[in-house]
């Protein structure tokens, strides 16, 4: 059952990390294996593995790490981005965001991967800051 208040869904962040390294690009065509896409008017942005990119030629500028939180969150709940956002703007570390269906996932520099994991954590044991809904 997707999860919309806020204070539940911190205390439940449960962050995991997908293996591997992640990149993001512009495409004419998405790979059938494409983590993510996203229609922009610039083209079609891709998230894929670094290896699935480097074997069809995309060139690598940065590579991420990917988290997911693993807590059910439902698509109307309030707050959890703003608050995940929150978190690791604090900790100084950049996050791309994608909301699926169940869960958000989160796509860091892969060097701050670690330190992304620990604010993540941190955030979800701090959640008497962020009031019921």
């Amino acid at each position: 059952m997707p999860i919309r208040d806020l204070s539940v869904l911190l205390s439940s962040l449960r962050p995991v990390f997908n293996d591997g390294a992640y990149i993001f690009a512009t495409v004419e065509t998405a790979p059938h294996d494409a983590i993510a896409t996203m229609r922009e008017s610039e083209g079609l942005s891709v998230v894929l593995p670094e290896a699935r990119a480097r074997a069809l030629g995309i060139e690598v500028e940065q590579r991420f790490a990917w988290i997911t939180l693993t807590v059910h969150s439902a698509l109307e709940a309030v707050g959890l981005t703003a608050a995940v956002s929150r978190a690791l703007t604090d900790a100084g570390i950049p996050c791309n965001v994608i909301a699926g269906m169940h869960h958000d996932h989160l796509f860091v520099p892969l060097d701050r991967a670690d330190q992304a994991l620990q604010a993540l954590n941190e955030l979800s044991m701090s959640v008497d800051r962020y009031p019921s809904r």
